[in-house]
């Protein structure tokens, strides 16, 4: 160029896989919004930065012959369009009232402009209420789009889910009340952080990271992930990710009476406030173990092939007592709060669910095992806690009776009624009866990489 600098030779590889968008470099005068002089072509690229962090950068290429330029844009655009699970059309839910009510903000800021970039159509609800999105999803055509993408809290993410996966059964034509063989979910779902803790987010991204998580819906990076059913005897309550019944769910509650609070203020009141007022749940647990023999470890057919045959064999176990609080969870569940994840020992695909059962003890002991998951200790390694690999899980809460039925009902008045708490994926739900929880693995597809293998994963690509 006329460049008066002398700049040094440079040689870069651009691997197609990350490239994104190819746009034609016009220059264009104050207020000219159509043609313009052509200086060449830019080229769009997903660049991955320290700690899983994705970025996009621009790459210009000069020319100003216009055959030429032409000529390369329609190759590049050829070659963009032939990779798979890249979406052209998302319908986008996005939660105005999520954590500090910034989601809309975070949607159109920071995401919507690298769709518009990346050529893909959208077609945006903000929610109004709870449930919103769900009965968006029961009623619109879903063929119009390549997946959904939902803005805000895990309780936002959760809702969508299930709504994606209650749509499929009531479009294969199946009972709703009763889902023991669920079918997959039509489109992937893409998450894009926006609430409190994240905790999907964190678990398929490594980090909350609106960019991150918009750039890995873009590059159509789709992850296979285990879904659980949540049942009374009677009827279907929930698809989701974990639950947590007693501290956990009980915390959630106290948070739900305090909306009028600030969002962090809420929950860190909540959570001391509960803390405070320890006390365990009287309930029956049943569960059917996973059993894979060891040396079967390394193949994932001989396991899905071993868990099938074992299931029908399997004997459920009972443990019955009184316990502080009970997590039920198909995914890690990483946060902030839990860099190895609430439930470290299982995975987003393997099929199998995570039962950590923490059984009554003091409050000093109790917190000692909280803070654990905030370092890289084990926080299982206590006599009072108690892990399993599990399939399915009953849980069968127990009234109190006799002379401790008087103070019960002063401290959880919601227990005393037989309507006791559950905290499913951030959202509270409140049961009476038997609560069934069964893993289905791999019954919806998220946009996203399992961090675990974010070193190990390759793709084969174009390159220029």
């Amino acid at each position: 160029g006329d460049s008066s600098v002398a700049l040094q030779a440079q040689e870069e590889i651009i691997e197609m896989k990350d490239v994104f968008s190819v746009k034609l470099k016009l220059r264009r005068f104050a207020g000219q919004k159509k043609g313009g002089t052509l200086l060449g072509i830019t080229i769009f690229k997903c660049l991955t930065k320290e700690e899983n962090k994705l970025t996009d950068c621009a790459i210009h290429l000069n020319n100003l012959s216009e055959d030429h330029c032409q000529s390369w844009f329609r190759h590049l655009k050829e070659i963009l369009n032939g990779f798979q699970n890249r979406p052209k059309s998302l319908k986008v839910f996005v939660n105005p009232s999520s954590h500090k009510r910034e989601a809309t903000h975070i949607y159109y800021e920071k995401v919507a402009p690298l769709f518009k970039l990346a050529d893909i159509k959208t077609d945006v609800t903000v929610t109004e209420y709870e449930g919103h999105a769900l009965s968006v999803l029961k009623e619109c055509e879903l063929q119009a789009f390549d997946g959904v993408v939902c803005v805000g809290g895990d309780g936002s993410v959760s809702e969508v889910a299930h709504g994606l996966l209650l749509r499929a059964q009531i479009d294969a034509g199946k009972d709703t009340d009763s889902v023991s063989k669920p079918v997959r979910a039509p489109l992937p779902l893409g998450v894009i952080p926006a609430g409190t803790t994240n905790i999907l987010a964190h678990t398929l991204y490594g980090i909350k990271h609106a960019v991150t998580a918009t750039l890995h819906i873009v590059m159509g990076h789709i992850q296979a992930v285990d879904v659980c059913t949540f049942s009374t005897p009677s009827k279907l309550l929930r698809f989701g990710f974990s639950a947590m019944f007693g501290f956990g769910a009980r915390t959630l509650a106290l948070a739900e009476k305090h909306r009028w609070m600030p969002s962090s203020q809420r929950k860190d009141f909540a959570f001391i406030k509960t803390l405070a007022d320890l006390k365990p749940e009287e309930c029956e647990l049943s569960f059917l173990p996973l059993q894979i023999p060891q040396e079967d470890c390394q193949g994932k057919d001989r396991k899905k092939k071993e868990r099938t045959e074992k299931g029908s064999k399997d004997q459920w176990q009972k443990i019955q007592g009184h316990f502080l609080n009970v997590s039920i969870m198909a995914i890690p569940c990483l946060c902030s709060m839990a860099p190895r994840g609430l439930a470290p020992n299982t995975r987003l695909n393997n099929g199998s669910m995570a039962l950590i059962v923490v059984q009554n003890t003091s409050r000093t002991e109790f917190i000692k095992h909280l803070k654990r998951y905030t370092s890289v200790e084990n926080q299982f390694n206590f006599p009072f806690v108690e892990t399993y690999t599990v399939q399915e899980v009953k849980v069968q809460p127990r009234l109190k009776s006799g002379p401790d039925a008087k103070e019960n009902m002063c401290l959880n008045a919601a227990s005393a009624e037989g309507n006791y708490p559950w905290n499913i994926d951030g959202d509270l739900m409140k049961e009476a009866s038997e609560v069934h929880v069964r893993v289905h693995p791999q019954l919806i597809d998220l946009y996203g990489v399992n961090t675990d293998d974010l070193e190990s994963s390759q793709a084969t690509c174009n390159c220029i």
